[in-house]
């Protein structure tokens, strides 16, 4: 990696009392797509409080929550687990989704005509997950991650299947610096007919990162092209880091 680029955060979300919804919407989001537009993530204000936070990390001692449970080494997908959660997904999991969806969309919608590509995205997230479903991606993909000491997550992307929503969310749910060091969140952008470019983004307790599924428009000459993205995590030196992943699409 050449170069190191440190998305802008947004301004600050009314306050965590609110509900999670009026949080969502309360993001500056003109300034997170700009981010978007211009480092493929872009990190928001405040989502959870610190005790909410806490209540999702305690559900990962709740294995009946979950359908299944990853080991990162066992598949060489770096060190560390992650678990899916079911369809029944706790109701802040169930809001924040629900809540970032419309504001997403308009965004999915413009990088999909600057790349001539289709948007086959309805208006509501009810509709998008059916047709997800209809085409036999069926399985949930809402995940809690828990990294320790030594553990990391290899450059890579969520695709699940044809069906595709091209932006994610991960929340942060510890504390760094206190909680853990390390684990940064990384993105690699693969450019044209040069050395790919990296950044990291730390992210403070209850923040969520909006970011790229797999690609971004980037401007050329000759029009708009895909710029190829992979996201991953940077070894946790100490503590313990965990994360809620939202994806907009469900797995095969």
């Amino acid at each position: 990696m050449t170069d190191t680029l440190q998305p802008t955060a947004a301004s600050p979300a009314p306050p965590p009392a609110a509900p999670l919804g009026e949080r969502v919407a309360g993001q500056s989001w003109e300034a997170l797509a700009e981010d978007l537009d211009a480092y493929g993530s872009a990190l928001t204000g405040p989502l959870l409080t610190p005790e909410e936070c806490q209540a999702l990390t305690a559900l990962y001692d709740e294995p009946e929550r979950f359908r299944t449970t990853v080991d990162m080494g066992r598949h060489r997908f770096g060190s560390g687990t992650y678990r899916y959660f079911t369809h029944d997904l706790p109701e802040p999991v169930s809001a924040l989704r629900e809540a970032f969806y419309p504001r997403l969309l308009p965004i999915a919608r413009d990088w999909a005509a600057r790349l001539g590509r289709p948007a086959p995205w309805p208006g509501g997230l009810a509709e998008w997950v059916a047709m997800c479903h209809d085409n036999g991606q069926t399985k949930s993909a809402q995940i809690l991650l828990s990294y320790g000491p030594g553990d990391w997550n290899a450059l890579h992307r969520d695709v699940f299947g044809e069906m595709l929503f091209p932006l994610q969310v991960v929340v942060g749910l510890d504390v760094p610096g206190t909680d853990f060091t390390g684990g940064e969140f990384i993105m690699t952008e693969q450019r044209p007919r040069a050395q790919s470019r990296g950044s990291s983004t730390t992210l403070p307790q209850g923040h969520g990162l909006i970011f790229t599924t797999r690609d971004r428009p980037v401007a050329g000459r000759r029009g708009w092209s895909a710029g190829p993205m992979r996201h991953g995590v940077s070894t946790v030196r100490s503590g313990r880091r965990r994360t809620l992943g939202l994806v907009f699409h469900d797995a095969a």
